[in-house]
Parts: structure tokens; sequence; C-alpha cells
């Protein structure tokens, strides 16, 4: 970027600050200034034009350093952009692309309008290639598709964290072009993120875009504007790309802060009336198009449970579906807390396989009839063999959905260890047993090629559900080679 004294020279406009007010400067002069264009301060502060009256300019400070009541500005002529390239591979950047840490060849980006009109229907197609999050729950239970815009919810401290790392690392190995967004975060929750991307070696396919709570509201406010701007550069190289939006709560809380301060009308909570409008527009330039696509994953803080609250939900209405994170699961120990009776998914089935459709359908209809079958044991009535079957077979279902933070289990895993248990294997044996063997079993399929061959011929070649247990039950030793288990784990 130029300096004040070259940019004064080309735009002959010269303007004084009249008023501050906390992030916003007003100023007198510049006539000819246009509302979103780019402003540069005497001392190198930068700022962008949101609102023009009579005689002020109003305008949104994006620098930290404070400006003066009597300093000059100029007018850039430009609207703001941001450098986009290849080289922000496996960079820490601001909302503005200056990298927190060593530098980034300026030859290497090329510039991008942070704000865009998102590509219209003759440019995109029906989401149709399954997106693979490495999560047990969320691949079988609630299926995502790549372009898929999905709302991760939840309490703080429920784990949502942890499940963004999963899905990153998961998507990051299988060459996805990763943009994780950290608004409004601490940077010490940020570096432990990116630490744990560089001890898994995947942090060459990761952008890391950040926003600090200390810093200046115009930068917080337009840090996902950023993070969506990167990925469609990647997108247009015809690349997947996934973007983790952390979190559009705090999103909406600067852009509140900013508005009240500009003494805009405050509608419902205290939000502006425009606030759907502002995050729907970033929302709207992901999706599945002819030419790669943009996987949208924001997030959004509850408290106790209540996700009726005004953003929350307009964010569920603006995306394709949501997953919720109970924070009443968390605390009875379950990893991850995903509730998958209040989780929705609206497009990524139609992407799925005939087999993970088929899993998700039998498995939706069990799991609520063993939540009812749960419920008579409060009367402490005595149980049937059938009521106890169920029982049996509903906790070892939720114990193989219990994954830790670094375990990534592959889809086609996920799919033979349910089709295991639906088949009877590890009926008769203690739950920690199981959960030792299914661990074997998914360690052996990453790492034994042949065995992984012969998993996914199993399931290519299965028409359903239960064509697929059928198989199993005639070639018992698939399962018993992967889990080193005993051929007495399945009673007819």
């Amino acid at each position: 970027m130029k300096d004040f004294q070259s940019y004064l020279e080309e735009s002959q406009e010269i303007g004084f600050v009249e008023q501050v007010v906390h992030a916003l400067i007003y100023a007198s002069g510049l006539p000819k200034v246009r509302p979103f264009e780019v402003v540069v301060f005497e001392r190198g502060q930068v700022g962008q034009v949101i609102s023009l009256s009579e005689d002020l300019a109003e305008i949104l400070l994006l620098s930290t350093s404070a400006v003066k009541v009597g300093d000059k500005v100029c007018r850039t002529q430009t609207p703001l952009t941001v450098g986009v390239g290849e080289a922000l591979l496996g960079a820490s950047v601001d909302a503005l692309c200056n990298p927190f840490s060593g530098r980034i060849p300026r030859g290497s980006l090329s510039p991008r309008p942070l704000v865009t009109t998102p590509l219209g229907i003759g440019y995109r197609k029906n989401v149709d290639r399954p997106f693979e999050t490495g999560v047990t729950i969320v691949d079988l239970a609630v299926p995502l598709g790549k372009g898929q815009r999905e709302l991760v919810i939840g309490d703080r401290k429920s784990g949502k964290t942890p499940f963004l790392q999963q899905v990153i690392l998961t998507q990051a190995r299988q060459g996805t072009i990763c943009v994780y967004t950290a608004i409004a975060k601490r940077w010490f929750d940020t570096q432990n993120t990116i630490a744990f991307f560089k001890k898994n070696g995947v942090d060459k396919n990761i952008v890391t875009v950040v926003s600090g709570p200390a810093g200046a509201p115009g930068l917080v406010f337009l840090t996902p504007y950023t993070a969506i701007t990167i990925a469609e550069y990647f997108r247009d190289q015809g690349k997947d790309v996934l973007v983790v939006l952390d979190d559009m709560t705090a999103h909406a809380k600067y852009y509140r802060e900013i508005t009240l301060s500009a003494r805009r009308f405050p509608g419902r909570s205290a939000y502006p009336g425009d606030i759907f409008f502002v995050q729907s527009r970033i929302l709207e330039r992901a999706g599945n198009f002819i030419k790669g696509s943009i996987t949208c994953l924001p997030v959004a803080e509850t408290v106790f449970r209540d996700f009726s609250g005004y953003i929350q939900t307009n964010l569920m209405s603006m995306t394709d579906g949501h997953i919720f994170f109970d924070g009443e699961y968390f605390n009875q120990g379950r990893r991850p807390a995903i509730n998958a009776f209040l989780s929705v998914t609206r497009v990524g089935l139609q992407a799925q396989s005939p087999i993970v459709r088929d899993i998700n359908r039998e498995l939706s209809r069990f799991m609520v009839y063993y939540d009812e079958m749960q419920q008579f044991m409060h009367f402490g009535s005595e149980l049937s063999l059938e009521t106890r079957r169920t029982l049996s077979l509903g906790d070892r279902i939720v114990a193989c959905f219990d994954q830790g933070p670094e375990i990534i289990i592959p889809m086609n895993a996920s799919a033979i260890l349910f089709a295991a248990l639906w088949a009877g294997f590890w009926r008769e044996v203690e739950i920690p047993t199981m959960k030792f063997e299914m661990q074997n079993l998914v360690a052996k399929y990453i790492k034994d090629s042949d065995y992984r061959a012969k998993i996914n011929s199993l399931i290519e070649h299965s028409k359903d559900l239960a064509d697929l247990v059928s198989k199993l039950k005639n070639n018992e030793g698939l399962i018993l080679e992967g889990s080193g288990g005993e051929k007495e784990y399945r009673k007819n």
C-alpha cells in the first residue's frame, strides 16, 4: 500500500478528522469520496467509508492505533481489497491479510475485492459429493456434502473447537484447502489450534485468519469476509475449500458495537436491522459450484442449551442444517457431545452412497426407539429379553460414537463398524473390550492397504445395509482379522 503523501498527490483531496467515536471517525472535506472507499490517515492508519452525510464522511477504522481530532485524511480511490494467493498457505494473517509472523512475498499475491456479489445459479450445481469429517456420529447420523453450509452450535466449552480441528485435519489430509477463521478469539487459543495443525503436518494446506478481542472492531467485523474471499480465490482454481467461521455470534456482537456507536436504530437484542443481511451475504458465497466448492461451517455459541436466540436462529435459517453440541451430553462424558436428535442435515444425505443413506435411516429409527426404551427404565419395571437386547445394542452404538479429539475415523471404517454391530458382533463382550478392538480395526484399516481394499470392496459391492450385514455374517474373519477378537463375539 502506498503512503499518505502518494495518495494525496493522486486524489488532490484532503479531509480533517472532526470527531472520534470509538471505532468510528467523522471527517470533513473529501468532496468526491464514495461509500466503501478506503481512506488513509496521515500517520498511516487505514479506514473504510461506510456512510456519507451532507458534511461528514463516516469512516470505520481498520487500524489498532488511535486517530486524533484534526488529523488529515485522504482518498485512495479504491474499494477495500486483500491480497490472495498460494503464498497464504501455512500463514496466519489478519483481516487485511497482513501476516502475524514472517513475511509473505507481495509479488505472489493478487488483490481481490473483499465484498462481492455471490455467484448466481448458473455457476452452481447440486450438492452431490460426500464431505468426510472423520467423526463417526456426524458421518453416519448427520452426513454432510461438499458445498454445504452447516451451522455448528452449542454452549461454550462443549467441544466445538476439537470437533472443528478433527474436520479440518480430515479434509486437509485429503488435499482440501482449509481456511480457519478465529473471530475475536484469544491469541493463546488460536496458537493452540495452529500448533495442532503443525503437529499433524497439515499446516501447509491451511490458511488461518485471526482477529483478537482487543483488536480494532472494524478488523473483527471484516474477518469472515476475508476468509470467504480467500476461499473464493482457491475455488476459482477448481479446488475444494473448507471455511470455518469461529464464531459468528462474536462477529454479530462486534457489528452491534459498531452500529450502536454510529447511533443506528437498534432492533431485537439491540442488534441493527441489517444484521441478517450482513451475515447472510457471507454465507451465500459458499456452495457447490461447477468449478470447485466452498463448504462452510459457521459456529454459533448458545447459553444453557438455548438455541432460540436471535443470532442463532438467524444462522439456522441461512444454513443447510446444524450440528448441536449438547452441554448435558458433555457433562455425561460423551465425546463428541453431539445430540443427533437435535441436529439436522438438509442436503447432505443426497450426496451419500446408498449404504450410508441406508445406515442413516436405520440408525435414526433405532436411536429413537432406544431413547423410548430408556424411559421405561426410570419406572423400574421388569424388562423383556427383546428390550434388554435393544438397550444393549444402543449402549454399544453410543460407545462406538465415543471418539477422542485427535482420532480420525474414515467414512468406510465408520460404516463397517456400525454394520458389524448391526450384525451382532461384540454383543456378548464388555464395552471397554469392544472399544479397544474397534480401535484395532480402524488402525488396521488405515495402515494396511490390503485390508482397506477388502473393506472398501465389500461396501462398494453391497446394495444396502441388509446386504452388507449378510456378507459380514458370512465372512466373520474380516472383522476378526481387523479387531483381533475371538470368534465367539457374535451369538446367533
